[in-house]
């Protein structure tokens, strides 16, 4: 660790309270220049700093940068769980996690960035990753499922996300089958789920979990192309440390869940906190685009269905369009009967 990261983690653990230059130096056996450089570079980076003569350094409370020292001061003892790194800028979080784990990486690490140049979503769609607005996740798992159970990984990780995002803002967050999280009609958050099978044993070798939470729109808005379906937690810059709580709150949560995955604790919030059950549908990704009644969400996450020709069909994989405005309030609407 270096002279910027063991500066951050002091002044991480101590928001608001002054650190002179002295103190940090005689703390860390290194010269007041090195602080002073290290200062400079952190201000640089985004985070601001209130400096007094006589007082020393101060890291403002409303300093909103991602950083791996203050989401392990936000998890406690459980950050010993994962290994975090933190990045400005990268092509892709689960692109450079996977590459990780084929190279040994160990269950728990994390890549974080602040932006993605080549950002990825379900059906080969680009996921929209501009700087400083959003939050971009990949959490590495080594879990003993199958294919088809690797479904519960994306399941609990939007109960995660929906959780987490309604403490930071008092909002209510519903989930759209299977991936994404909605708050009053626009989706703010996407998780894409890539995994490795093992082709003997038909198991997982690993499994790359991206969530991407955009935290406010953009400067000028979002991209015309997903303006009329893309939303934010809040509707200007946030003030405070959000970032970090939001990804030590997320990372918390899903690990809870993935603890007990064989009871499935997170499966009842799941259903309830769906915005798609009852609803007209459109089912894509599976051939010409059919139109659909969706029904419930089944014991193994699956979406039951009846097309208009009356068939029933248990989709486990696939996309859906919602044809209604149920969306809109981000409520899960009245459970139907089938």
């Amino acid at each position: 660790m270096g002279v910027r990261e063991d500066i951050l983690k002091i002044f991480e653990s101590g928001r608001g309270e002054y650190f002179s230059g002295e103190l940090l130096a005689e703390r860390l056996g290194v010269s007041r220049a090195a602080v002073w450089k290290a200062v400079k570079q952190l201000q640089e980076e985004g985070y601001h700093f209130d400096a007094v003569s006589g007082k020393g350094y101060s890291l403002r409370l409303e300093s909103d940068v991602i950083s791996a020292e203050g989401i392990r001061k936000i998890l406690g003892e459980s950050a010993d769980r994962f290994r975090i790194s933190t990045f400005k800028t990268v092509t892709s979080t689960n692109t450079l996690l996977k590459e990780m784990a084929a190279e040994g990486a160990a269950e728990g690490t994390v890549v974080i960035a602040a932006e993605q140049t080549a950002g990825k979503g379900r059906m080969s769609r680009r996921f929209v990753s501009p700087a400083g607005t959003g939050l971009y996740i990949s959490l590495l798992l080594r879990p003993a499922l199958n294919a088809r159970e690797s479904l519960f990984i994306t399941t609990a990780a939007a109960v995660a996300v929906a959780r987490t995002v309604e403490e930071v803002s008092g909002r209510r967050a519903g989930i759209k089958w299977v991936n994404d999280v909605y708050m009053d009609g626009k989706k703010i958050c996407g998780i894409l789920t890539e995994a490795s099978f093992d082709m003997e044993s038909g198991g997982l070798e690993y499994a790359v979990c991206g969530i991407g939470v955009n935290i406010f729109p953009p400067q000028g808005g979002f991209p015309k192309e997903i303006r009329h379906i893309a939303g934010a937690i809040f509707t200007e810059p946030s003030q405070g440390d959000v970032k970090n709580r939001i990804a030590a709150g997320i990372l918390r949560k899903f690990m809870a869940y993935y603890d007990a995955f064989p009871a499935h604790a997170f499966f009842e919030e799941y259903v309830e906190r769906s915005i798609v059950t009852g609803q007209r549908i459109t089912v894509l990704g599976r051939g010409e685009p059919r139109e659909a009644l969706a029904l419930a969400i089944d014991g193994n996450c699956n979406l039951l269905v009846r097309y208009d020709d009356g068939r029933e069909e248990a989709l486990h994989s696939g996309e859906v369009s919602i044809r209604s405005n149920a969306m809109t309030s981000g409520f899960p609407p009245e459970k139907i009967n089938k």
